[in-house]
């Protein structure tokens, strides 16, 4: 019998023990409630009113279906075929199946009694080069996997940036280029124009430590008395210089992406804010010039 557990699994298995707690007679229930109750402690912190409860993925994680419907490659996609990178050869092309297989995790979901799902969303499946012409059926599997979750009473919480850069942005500099901030604004403001009308909360980009230093220079971990190279795809080892750089863009797109998304129903359309924010995000990077200082007895 084989021990490998996947995540579908698990969440069978906690969805059947939830399922499971419905049987045990009310009158027990109740007297082992009430058993199980220990007093009230003063001044423990307990979670406020509306905390959301729920589980979260990443496309790269679950989805597979790398080369379907108008899918471009991402960093990872280059990374895990890099020889000596990923233990034994593994690649994402398949995962979970998530792609095809929504409407059963969504279905698992549910049964697990969970309200709120983190997925993340594929920038290459939405923009294949990155930037340009974007791809409907990309976001129309998005669209789908939205209306699935209302349709099960699961709140949808989208990240836009979970690592997954577009591979034909890769090739221009990646996130040590400016313009690839201006490309996620755009990328998250079509996203958030095209869903915005169902989703109310966004995640915009995750972990900047771990895409950005880890991923742009990695970092060295002591394990059983050895030294182990930790690494996140791209998988560069950048100088210092050029590391603020990666960090200054990741940053700078945060706020693009700030200032660019989509009003919501209680807000007015800015179209200044958008205009100025468009025009931050493409100013190329002009290097510094120092003036030369005056000497004070210059006549």
């Amino acid at each position: 019998m084989s021990t490998n557990l996947t995540r579908r699994d698990f969440a069978k298995a906690a969805g059947a023990a939830a399922l499971g707690m419905t049987a045990i007679p009310l009158a027990g229930l109740a007297q082992t409630l009430a058993e199980s109750q220990s007093k009230p402690v003063r001044g423990l912190a307990t979670f406020p009113d509306g905390f959301s409860w729920g589980v979260g993925t990443s496309a790269v994680q679950i989805e597979g279906a790398v080369k379907e419907d108008g899918r471009g490659a991402s960093i990872w996609d280059s990374y895990v075929r890099t020889p000596g990178k990923i233990k034994n050869g593994d690649n994402a092309d398949v995962a979970n199946d998530h792609y095809h297989r929504y409407r059963d995790d969504v279905k698992l979901m549910q049964d697990m009694g969970v309200k709120t799902y983190r997925f993340s969303i594929a920038w290459p499946r939405i923009f294949p080069g990155g930037v340009g012409q974007p791809n409907a059926k990309g976001l129309d599997f998005y669209s789908r996997l939205v209306d699935a979750l209302l349709e099960a009473g699961l709140e949808p919480f989208p990240t836009l940036y979970h690592w997954d850069l577009p591979h034909a942005l890769q090739d221009k500099g990646g996130w040590q280029s400016r313009d690839t901030a201006k490309a996620f604004a755009d990328y998250a403001g079509h996203v958030a124009g095209k869903l915005s009308d169902r989703v109310r909360h966004y995640f915009t980009i995750n972990e900047f430590f771990s895409f950005v230093d880890i991923g742009h220079l990695g970092i060295e971990e002591t394990v059983d008395g050895k030294k182990v190279r930790i690494e996140l795809a791209p998988g560069l080892r950048l100088s210092n210089a050029k590391l603020h750089q990666v960090r200054h863009n990741a940053v700078l797109a945060q706020g693009c992406r700030c200032r660019r998304s989509a009003p919501t129903e209680n807000q007015a359309p800015n179209a200044d804010r958008q205009t100025t924010s468009a025009r931050r995000c493409r100013r190329s990077k002009r290097p510094r010039t120092s003036r030369p200082r005056r000497s004070q007895h210059a006549k």
